[in-house]
């Protein structure tokens, strides 16, 4: 039987600490997800909806973005998957008596964990001017609520439209149609806050800013390295991959601040051999520091040039361009620079090398810990660099591999949710729909907070997503966000951006990924694209959560009707009705989509986008070749007495989601306010575990910001580094603080001193 939700905040002032677990998975992770799963669902329909999972005849898990091997398990999802599901397929509910019985200013004092564990929206919901209450709504008025304030704009480009990773690929190609006819490219996502370096860096060197490996090419490589990436908790679904790869002979090399236990070894929960012994992962593990990477890939990049025979002189010769000048870069590396940047020893990097140079075919893996710095733009380059040393990106079993962190993230640009689209993207689009797309590029994340800040945009609309705590500098977000005139959330569930308002505000409750979608036409399905650029159905079996529900299409479709009225060129009416007519049209714009209706519901259950380094060795970039690069090798520079910060989750969480408040693989229950500190860091900084700090960043504007009253814990990371979970430390990130060329927020680089807090 389901559980009721919370009445009152849990008291987190005193985090429990044990030690840190050194496997993942196995027989306590299918305890916990039965746990929490019948907490939210009850044992029955726990029962029916998990087993629709990831099913070629089921929905797509609204959690990451691995991909589904073509032979699927009953149960093909992880622990985390069946959280987001369950949190998703609840029975509790957010009714209007809900918010008549809690004014916003109440809600406002509560965590993000208590307003999600509430449950599902059900009704549109509408707080005007003034007011602290929300109040029910129509559609219609919700539309023409909208549609008053976009009229009243002295341009389209005052109005934002953003777009969280778990839009389909129908509603995101909608949605951005929608703000194009409007007359504007102000569409950022949440790509801007985590893998915009990478597109940023692969689409200069390969020419596609997507990763170039299927997941059968991980269960051929002869080495995988891991880097900036803990998938046991952030992409579990992974581990069985790496688990595979090792059965036929894979070595791993794991890259991290942090040992984490998902590599560390993996218990199986789906072979009786994982759920005892179970499969250890990591051959090497290089506890690097923060932000050193670049320079580890440059010095195993001098060593490879300096060794006879280990570069693949007729792939450089015939597919690569800035050869010279790259190795001019690389063969000054310095060792001692290298030692200071990474925190490694020479042997360690000595015995990556000799694993490096035993693999034919190599892969790299990364995720945030790679984006998120100010130099993370050449650093992924030189990751390039390194594979296109030895060949090996065009041939199974190598090649780049950026692990996106949610279920559509990639789909939803490859629909053109792009503030700075190609022009050939808009060229296509004026042809099919005959009206002329704006070229000036639109806002990103952040200049979309600026934006905000200084009265440049006051319509803020935002599909999916909690973008107030996914933002960096939360009180600069928060304030811009109050200074809007109206900001409009379609979402299934609570979430802090409903609390943190425009002067008016609206939330339009949407379908999850879970339930039925019937429109005129009859029962409808959407599309995702994963990780590795297959696209694949999404079919949802549940009854909706409430009757007042619309599809994210439908409500697109609608408002577009609305608010575009006569001026529109696009047919709302059809694409609401029937969203095969939307998937037609898709066929036409993006390419690769070609005969996208009968590929999608075909036998095989999908296919793979075309990708032309991986399929052909071609790279559409600016010389026709892959590019070499030569950036100057950057790391962060750390004062005395001040340590560098990364922002992490816990296991219980899903981006900004919080399921609860544990962290089981870090031995951390009962609180989140927790900073990881290395044991000789405290000691010096004078720092005893158990007592309670300030966290306070330094940059360059001298602006203090400061997340207070977290408890320390002595745990093993790398020298100089500490590690705490956002979004409560996001406060911390300053929003002009972010990587070069793509604009990500640093987040995993944020130099901050601990002082005593006040309550210790």
């Amino acid at each position: 039987m389901a559980t009721k939700p919370p009445k009152a905040d849990p008291v987190q002032d005193a985090p429990q600490v044990a030690e840190p677990k050194r496997a993942a998975a196995g027989l306590a992770a299918i305890g916990h997800t039965l746990r929490m799963a019948q907490q939210q669902m009850g044992v029955k329909r726990t029962m029916l909806t998990l087993l629709s999972v990831n099913q070629k005849d089921g929905f797509d898990c609204p959690g990451c973005a691995w991909p589904e091997p073509d032979h699927r398990h009953k149960a093909e999802f992880c622990e985390n998957g069946a959280k987001a599901v369950a949190e998703e397929a609840t029975l509790r509910r957010v009714t209007t008596e809900f918010f008549a019985a809690h004014p916003v200013s109440d809600l406002a004092t509560r965590s993000g964990y208590w307003l999600g564990q509430q449950g599902r929206l059900t009704h549109p919901m509408y707080l005007p001017e003034g007011a602290d209450h929300y109040e029910p709504v129509t559609w219609e008025r919700a539309f023409d609520i909208v549609a008053e304030e976009i009229d009243a704009l002295d341009s389209p480009d005052e109005a934002v439209f953003y777009t969280s990773g778990r839009t389909s690929n129908e509603a995101a190609f909608l949605y951005q149609l929608f703000a194009r006819e409007l007359g504007t490219n102000n569409l950022p996502d949440c790509s801007n806050m985590c893998h915009e370096s990478s597109g940023s860096a692969l689409g200069e060197t390969i020419g596609i800013g997507k990763g170039s490996v299927l997941l059968e090419d991980l269960h051929q490589a002869d080495l995988i390295i891991v880097a900036g990436q803990n998938p046991g908790t952030n992409h579990p679904r992974m581990l069985s991959a790496l688990e595979k790869a090792k059965a036929n002979g894979a070595k791993i090399i794991s890259v991290n601040p942090l040992p984490e236990a998902g590599l560390e070894r993996f218990h199986n929960p789906q072979t009786p051999k994982g759920l005892t012994a179970g499969a250890a992962l990591t051959d090497l593990f290089l506890q690097i520091r923060i932000g050193g990477d670049q320079a580890l890939f440059r010095l195993l990049n001098k060593l490879i040039l300096d060794t006879e025979d280990a570069v693949d002189e007729e792939f450089v010769r015939e597919h690569t361009h800035g050869y010279e000048e790259f190795a001019r870069a690389a063969r000054a590396a310095d060792w001692d620079e290298t030692l200071t940047a990474t925190g490694l020893t020479r042997e360690q990097i000595e015995r990556a090398l000799a694993m490096v140079l035993a693999s034919q075919r190599t892969i790299v893996c990364w995720a945030m810990g790679l984006t998120q710095h100010k130099h993370s733009v050449p650093t992924i380059k030189e990751v390039v660099n390194f594979l296109l040393l030895r060949g090996n990106i065009g041939r199974p079993g190598a090649g780049v591999c950026p692990v996106r962190g949610h279920s559509n993230v990639q789909g939803d640009r490859t629909m053109g949710i792009f503030e700075r689209p190609a022009p050939a993207f808009l060229d296509a689009l004026e042809t099919e729909f005959g009206f002329a797309p704006p070229r000036k590029h639109g806002y990103d994340v952040v200049r979309a907070i600026r934006a905000l800040r200084d009265g440049e945009a006051k319509v803020f609309f935002a599909m999916g997503g909690n973008f107030v705590s996914a933002s960096p500098d939360t009180e600069v977000t928060e304030a811009a966000m109050r200074r809007a005139r109206l900001s409009v959330h379609v979402s299934t569930k609570l979430n802090r951006s409903h609390v943190v308002t425009g002067t008016r505000a609206l939330i339009l409750p949407t379908l999850g990924r879970t339930e039925r979608d019937l429109q005129d036409s009859g029962e409808q399905f959407v599309t995702v694209e994963d990780s590795m650029g297959m696209v694949h159905a999404s079919r949802g079996r549940l009854e909706p959560a409430s009757g007042h529900l619309l599809s994210e299409p439908a409500i697109v479709c609608r408002l577009a009707r609305r608010v575009l009225g006569d001026r529109t060129v696009a047919p709302w009416e059809e694409f609401e009705k029937d969203y095969a007519t939307i998937r037609d049209r898709i066929a036409r714009v993006v390419p690769g989509f070609e005969d996208f209706n009968a590929r999608v519901t075909g036998s095989t259950g999908g296919f793979a986008l075309p990708h032309a380094p991986r399929d052909e060795r071609r790279f559409p970039t600016a010389t026709g070749k892959a590019n070499f690069t030569a950036a100057p090798v950057e790391f962060p520079k750390l004062p005395e007495g001040r340590l560098l910060l990364q922002t992490l989750r816990s296991h219980d969480q899903y981006n900004t989601t919080i399921y609860g408040l544990d962290d089981r693989y870090r031995g951390i229950r009962d609180g989140r306010r927790v900073v990881l500190v290395n044991p000789d860091d405290a000691r010096a900084l004078d720092v005893a575990d158990g007592s309670y700090v300030d966290l306070v960043s330094e940059w360059q504007d001298g602006v203090e910001r400061r997340a207070p009253g977290f408890r320390v814990v002595h745990y093993p990371t790398a020298r100089g580094c500490a590690a705490a979970y956002y979004p409560e430390t996001n406060v911390l990130v300053p929003l002009d603080a972010t990587a070069d060329t793509s604009n990500t927020p640093a987040s995993k680089s944020v130099v901050v001193r601990l002082e005593q807090s006040a309550t210790d």
